[in-house]
């Protein structure tokens, strides 16, 4: 059958499941330019919305395919009747960047309005990359249409094209009472359509709510896009399919984008640090407000430049817009956009001799206390170069290592594409393949073969299916007091420190080299005395949130929850001399307290044992035809040069908290376990007993991403 056949029946397949067709493959699209070279061309209307609306952009394949025509057709080599010169560099504007902008930049070169509508496009396009010193060039020597693009993107036009957030944002209320985390946004048993976000965005709230989807289709008829709103909104793993999901249902179209959305708006009491950071990513405004007034069917207006939810007329809700850039991230399309553009905005006024640009917000830095550095702070200083970053402070850390794993592998890919990417920028960029490989399902047996060359392309370390967990690997490639980043919640180094993040940012610190980061406040948990006979490290994991309970800094309750450590730095003390298989209990567990990081305090010893182990296995990974292995190599060099110099930074003696946790183990003589389905509910065994909270045990599971071998030995 034809192209035009099939794809027909394929979106009569979707339509049945209430979802768009699917983009097509660089196959279609090759089939699809044949079809429309033609003398004449059949249904050629339908031909040229697949072409226009149906194909990915960025550096996707069959991005490539569609510019290549684009250009033949721009650069006279071949004729189409359906679409003339302009209107062929006015379809590579609405690609984006990557493969677009080489065309573009040509057709500046030809005369009269051609060239014209290449300045228009690439004025709004901001994934040039080095394509920037080819215009510059073309400037240079005297073409008048590159500097009219040089100027505008000195003038940041990419931005004041777009609309500014509005004053009034009109929205109808779906309420999700309590707490909704990133599993009932995106089941991890629907991982494998991650990447198809249509597809499934069907299955958000699907186990939370009674016919969500009927819900919100019954909600739009209102006449108002949908304001997600909770509680406690967007605990759990770092799903980015999560906040997908919510565009999906509650954003806008991308014009040129297929099965893709932006904008949206999440309300919530508390808000994971994680889903926050990665809704600005989007370009989706979070907003932490109160919601106790607010229930499923309101209609509310939004005045995000005054701090107010008005309900009937009435104010409701009072908030305060964090971070105070965020109006820009919003106009720029999202917070990774805005910093790729200001950065295409200063490179641009560079090349004009102008002085920095006042066009955009500058962050607000608090005024210094003059006191020290904790741990934490000095690590991300040492990663701005600089000696340290205080709390509130916006900074850009260089991401020395990244890590990817396999059920937001295809979304990592999604996003690297879109930011038009053909190599990596960070020093270390890993992809795992440890959730699906026990029983992977189609959709993973075909990324286990497709996503190894597109990541060692890019200079990427690849695994293989059946290595392990994702952070047993990430952490034996780390280097001691660096920063990094990964796409799993649970990605805190023992040793450095991580900051965990959705796969569009994961994405961002591969490709670039560095992560936005508004530097957390830290909260200072401080071990003393000696571990007594009976008890493990994962009842000093549980310690944490049993000592912040007495200490009135941890509610179990959901309602009006409390909890000091949302959004900080947790940073653990006194307990030096672990191993790092053992501060990664730690440190891991930090996700579950809702944590923005986490740092342990080790002595240098176990810290060089751990690289000089970590060096070996690298050594044997290049032996075994591990990819990239320059890129490993270099990695195992960097552990060599601390080997030679085993120097670890340490927090400043007066250095300040938000808090500071005292817990003797002295006083912890009996297990602490966590009670079923909340991590922050802990006991102790005589607290369970007495409470009648006993549970006759049948079988006991060993397995997490925290487990080592020496978990196994220990129980024989």
């Amino acid at each position: 059958m034809s192209l035009v056949t099939n794809y027909k029946i394929h979106t009569n397949e979707r339509e049945a499941l209430g979802v768009p067709p699917l983009a097509l493959t660089s196959e279609q699209t090759a089939e699809l330019v044949e079809l429309l070279k033609a003398d004449a061309i059949i249904e050629q209307d339908y031909l040229l919305d697949l072409f226009e609306n149906k194909i990915n952009g960025g550096v996707d394949d069959s991005a490539y395919v569609k510019a290549a025509f684009l250009n033949d057709v721009v650069q006279g080599n071949v004729a189409c009747g359906a679409i003339s010169k302009v209107k062929a560099v006015e379809i590579l504007g609405k690609m984006g960047g990557g493969f677009n902008v080489s065309p573009l930049v040509e057709a500046l070169k030809i005369d009269g309005v051609v060239a014209s509508s290449a300045a228009t496009q690439l004025k709004n396009t901001i994934l040039v990359y080095g394509s920037f010193d080819d215009v510059n060039q073309l400037a240079i020597n005297g073409n008048a249409k590159a500097k009219e693009v040089i100027e505008s993107w000195a003038n940041g036009e990419w931005f004041t094209n777009q609309p500014a957030l509005a004053n009034e944002i009109k929205l109808t209320v779906y309420k999700i009472p309590g707490e909704t985390n990133t599993d009932d946004l995106s089941p991890a048993s629907e991982a494998f359509t991650r990447a198809d976000i249509p597809l499934h965005a069907n299955s958000m709230l699907g186990a939370r709510m009674p016919q969500p989807l009927q819900t919100m289709d019954e909600l739009k008829t209102k006449g108002n896009p949908l304001a997600y709103v909770g509680d406690v909104v967007g605990t759990g793993s770092s799903r980015k399919s999560g906040i997908n999901s919510v565009q999906w249902h509650m954003g806008t179209d991308i014009e040129g984008i297929p099965n893709k959305r932006t904008g949206g708006v999440v309300i919530g009491s508390i808000i994971a640090p994680i889903f926050f950071n990665t809704a600005e990513d989007s370009g989706c405004l979070p907003l932490k407000a109160p919601v106790e007034n607010l229930e499923t069917g309101d209609v509310i207006v939004v005045k995000p430049y005054d701090g107010v939810i008005e309900k009937n007329g009435e104010v409701v809700s009072r908030f305060a817009l964090q971070p105070n850039t965020i109006t820009d991230e919003m106009r720029a399309g999202g917070r990774i956009p805005l910093i790729i553009g200001k950065g295409l905005t200063a490179k641009a006024r560079e090349a004009l001799g102008l002085g920095a640009s006042d066009l955009f917000l500058i962050p607000e830095n608090p005024a210094d206390s003059g006191k020290g550095y904790t741990l934490a702070q000095k690590m991300v200083g040492r990663a701005c170069g600089t000696t340290g970053i205080k709390p509130n402070v916006y900074c850009e850390p260089i991401a020395t290592t990244v890590g990817s794993q396999d059920t937001t592998g295809h979304m990592t890919r999604d996003e690297v594409k879109e930011l038009a990417a053909l190599d990596f920028g960070a020093d270390m960029v890993m992809q795992s393949f440890c959730h699906t490989a026990a029983y992977p399902k189609p959709a993973d047996i075909k990324l286990q073969h497709t996503l190894p060359a597109f990541w060692t392309s890019r200079k990427g370390v690849i695994l293989r299916p059946g290595d392990g967990v994702i952070h047993s690997w990430l952490n034996r490639l780390c280097l001691p007091d660096t920063v990094g980043t990964g796409g799993d919640s649970h990605t805190r180094f023992p040793i450095g420190i991580s900051f965990p993040a959705g796969s569009g940012l994961v994405a961002f610190a591969g490709v670039t080299g560095m992560m936005p980061l508004t530097m957390p406040e830290s909260v200072l948990v401080r071990f003393s005395g000696e571990m007594q006979e009976g008890i493990t490290l994962r009842d000093l994991v549980n310690a944490i949130p049993y000592y912040a309970i007495k200490a009135g800094l941890l509610t179990v309750e959901k309602k009006g929850k409390k909890n000091i450590f949302d959004g900080k730095i947790l940073e653990i003390e006194g307990l030096e001399n672990l191993k790092c298989e053992q501060a990664f209990e730690l440190s891991d567990a930090s996700a579950e307290r809702s944590a923005a990081a986490c740092t342990v305090k080790l002595n240098k010893e176990p810290v060089a044992e751990y690289l000089a182990s970590n060096i070996v296995l690298i050594e044997e990974m290049i032996a075994q035809g591990y990819s990239d292995s320059a890129t490993l190599q270099r990695r195992a060099d960097k552990m060599k040069e601390w080997l030679a110099n085993p120097v670890l930074l340490e927090a400043d003696a007066d250095a300040e908290y938000s808090a500071v946790i005292e817990i003797d183990l002295n006083e912890i003589t009996e297990p602490i376990l966590a009670c079923p389905n909340d991590p922050d509910d802990v006991k102790t065994l005589s607290e369970i007993h007495s409470a009648g909270l006993q549970t006759k045990i049948d079988e006991v599971f060993v397995g997490s991403c925290m487990t080592n071998i020496g978990l196994f030995r220990a129980l024989g």
